[in-house]
């Protein structure tokens, strides 16, 4: 199987379902984390171009710890905007992970980035099997399936389904904590300890079907 999970932010899959994607990859289907934006705000000391440089390297090493392909979008963060070029460069990107399901953000998510990033991805499931729609990568043959990732903290989002994550919960941190920079803004802007908020979002999810961490999602 194929799988393409698709982020607003450095850091949004790991978070949002990297105990799932790690499931996927353990078990040796193909896994690609596609990313938005660059994270180039996301600093209180470096420059904009600094901190994307950061996030990308960060970024690639988290995606290394389960041997994901890392699709890198580069939009500005913050200013990410559903017209055209960006669908046609969403579909390009789709199509070139091929994916049989898709993770994408959801339309009651708080932040404005993972909203827009969410509907693109998934107006584009249809529109990647036309073949009068052109692009570098050929159409694909079958359209993807979509689940829709939980909002951060679980608030506002009502699941579907769950996925038992307990057993790859410490993949998940390795792959988080590869953000250090984002561990520093979060510290900095919010007072926030990153894997600590993780892991009471994961554990609430678990209490729900009686584990210690899950992920959720709706269809």
């Amino acid at each position: 199987m194929r799988v393409l999970a698709i982020g607003a932010h450095p850091d949004d899959v790991e978070i949002l379902c990297g105990g799932t994607i790690a499931k996927y990859a353990a078990r040796g289907d193909d896994v690609t984390i596609m990313i938005a934006t660059n994270g180039n705000v996301g600093s209180a000391s470096l420059t904009k171009d600094e901190i994307a440089a950061v996030r990308r390297k960060e970024a690639e090493a988290s995606a290394a710890v389960i041997g994901a392909e890392l699709i890198w979008m580069g939009y500005d963060d913050e200013f990410l905007f559903h017209d055209r070029e960006t669908r046609m460069a969403f579909i390009n990107a789709i199509r070139r992970a091929a994916p049989d399901v898709m993770f994408v953000h959801g339309a009651g998510d708080y932040h404005p980035d993972h909203r827009i990033c969410g509907e693109i991805a998934a107006d584009c499931r249809i529109p990647v099997t036309v073949p009068l729609i052109e692009t570098e990568y050929p159409p694909m043959a079958r359209i993807p399936h979509v689940f829709i990732m939980d909002n951060l903290g679980g608030i506002g989002f009502e699941p579907e389904f769950y996925v038992d994550i307990s057993d790859v919960y410490e993949t998940k941190c390795r792959m988080i904590r590869a953000h250090a920079s984002q561990d520093q803004w979060l510290q900095y802007q919010y007072g926030m300890d990153y894997v600590s908020f993780v892991a009471k979002s994961s554990a609430v999810r678990g209490m729900a079907i009686g584990v210690e961490h899950a992920e959720a999602f709706r269809s």
